[in-house]
């Protein structure tokens, strides 16, 4: 697998393309997903889902980012990487 690509992400409508990068460490990963600007790290959980892992600084002036889209990022993230 390349360690960058693009995520096609249909979201209100619209169709995005947010870059993303995988960062392996040891024997895990995480995967940063540039996102309106703000770069928001990904990982699995226990069950095999992502999660966004968020700094409410990093995207206060962000309002784009929202809890739906995150999701919708992270739900497309485990279709693709499953």
């Amino acid at each position: 697998m390349d360690d960058s690509f693009e995520l096609p992400i249909d979201y209100n409508g619209k169709d995005y393309l947010f870059p993303v990068s995988l960062i392996t460490y040891g024997y895990s990963y995480k995967i940063a997903v540039t996102v309106f600007d703000s770069i928001i790290n990904f990982e699995p959980d226990e069950e095999g889902n992502y999660r966004a892992i968020v700094n409410p600084e990093d995207i206060k002036h962000n309002t784009a980012i929202t809890k739906t889209l995150l999701q919708t990022i992270a739900e497309k993230l485990h279709e693709l990487l499953r």
